[in-house]
């Protein structure tokens, strides 16, 4: 009995069915989150100087505030680039590096051949690059620092096993050397980070050396991720020593989020810090795209008598399509009375929130539904007046070189930039 004719026609169609059917699932699963949004506002309960936000925030968002830690701000690259290498090239025992750029060029060289120079002199060295950001760092490079002993991972590097999360990046910027020193804030590896934001190439940017024992939570936040590509566990004394309190220190939390695990609570605390305010808001913030919630709580916060100001990128930015989505919402905050500044001499790249003149949140996340709900993201929140003061400072001076936009402007910018508003706001849930 002769098999039956098969079909060749039918075949390839079914071979195109099914592979669009696994193309548009693995598009659906990374353009989801996997986790339910927050969808109503987040009340009013107290101010930053009640108790109980010191509360929310170790025990509705943890990990737990520690007490005795100091923060030094660094102000743009020069200085931000020159502490970080000096701590790598003093480490001893172990160097922990987790971030999202990390290019080529002069600083990406600085930073192999001091991360190889450890490495060779038998510091462990962990360097943990974001797959989609460090595209750029030459193989070379590379294969030097792994040849010197350097352990090296790309994030969610394109594999079968992970494809449906391709679109999760972390953008954590996080050092720590020998478990007693902390970097965090906005900066990557990349020559536009050079200099002191002198001119277009140059950007504007604020990192933060931090010491105490909030150490030990930015190592388990690299450690989360590093476990998560490796499989390997980094962990005792060597990782995680004693870290003695800094006299006369102030409180403060690594605090992270992850679409694997709580990809709303960044978001949450932001809301929860914008909703506690009763005074003032300062937000440097370079992707600033608000949902609905965060414009809601924003709008509110300056109804009720709180200073709001934000300064985002001005017309010399990376992104003009996250520009322009951004300014599509800005009508309500406006007609609220926040007050929006567009830096002007530069790329503006900070991500830096002050409330009350007290609570400090630094780090990596920007306003937008990717750091909320996409990326892994970490930011370090600190109480202390006297460190909130010398950001704003910070603020003020950012703010003279800034221009004011007004609701007027707003409301007679052109057709042309409306027009690219609509196509930001298509793409704001990737944004």
């Amino acid at each position: 009995m002769k098999a039956p004719k098969v079909d060749g026609r039918f075949v390839f169609w079914v071979c195109v069915a099914f592979v669009l059917g696994i193309a548009v699932s693995l598009l659906v699963a990374n353009l989801g989150t996997g986790e339910k949004k927050i969808d109503r506002k987040v009340e009013r309960l107290h101010d930053t100087r009640d108790p109980a936000f010191a509360r929310d925030l170790s025990l509705l968002l943890g990990p737990p505030l520690l007490e005795g830690n100091a923060a030094e701000v660094l102000v743009n690259g020069d200085r931000i680039f020159a502490a970080m290498l000096a701590d790598i090239r003093s480490a001893k025992s172990t160097i922990s590096f987790e971030t999202y750029i990390y290019w080529g060029g002069t600083i990406g060289e600085e930073f192999a051949i001091a991360l190889a120079d450890r490495a060779r002199a038998g510091v462990k060295v962990h360097l943990l690059l974001d797959w989609v950001g460090s595209t750029r760092l030459d193989k070379e490079a590379l294969d030097r620092m792994k040849k010197a002993g350097v352990e090296i991972e790309r994030f969610h590097q394109p594999h079968w096993s992970h494809l449906p999360r391709l679109n999760n990046r972390t953008h954590r910027k996080i050092l720590v050397v020998d478990g007693q020193v902390g970097y965090t804030g906005g900066v990557g590896i990349a020559d536009k980070w050079r200099g002191d934001a002198q001119d277009p190439e140059h950007w504007r940017d604020t990192h933060f050396r931090v010491r105490g024992p909030v150490v030990a939570q930015m190592q388990s936040v690299f450690t989360d991720n590093w476990t998560k590509a490796t499989g390997r566990v980094l962990h005792g004394s060597r990782y995680f020593p004693a870290i003695e309190a800094v006299s006369g220190g102030m409180p403060a939390q690594m605090f992270r989020s992850s679409p694997s695990g709580g990809a709303e609570s960044m978001h949450l605390m932001y809301l929860l810090a914008v909703t506690a305010a009763k005074t003032s808001i300062e937000l440097s913030n370079s992707y600033f795209v608000p949902d609905e919630l965060t414009i809601h709580a924003l709008a509110a916060a300056a109804r009720r008598g709180v200073k709001v100001r934000i300064i985002v990128p001005g017309p010399i930015i990376d992104s003009s399509v996250v520009r322009a989505a951004s300014r599509a919402d800005w009508g309500p905050l406006l007609e609220a009375g926040v007050q929006i500044a567009e830096y002007q001499k530069t790329m503006f790249h900070c991500k830096v929130l002050v409330v009350d003149g007290r609570f400090v949140s630094v780090g990596s996340t920007n306003f937008d539904n990717r750091s909320f709900r996409i990326n892994d993201e970490a930011n370090l929140n600190l109480l202390d007046e006297k460190f909130a003061a010398e950001q704003v400072k910070v603020f003020e001076n950012d703010l003279s070189s800034s221009k004011v936009v007004t609701l007027e402007a707003w409301r007679n910018r052109p057709k042309k930039e409306r027009a690219m508003e609509w196509i930001g706001q298509v793409l704001k849930s990737q944004l």
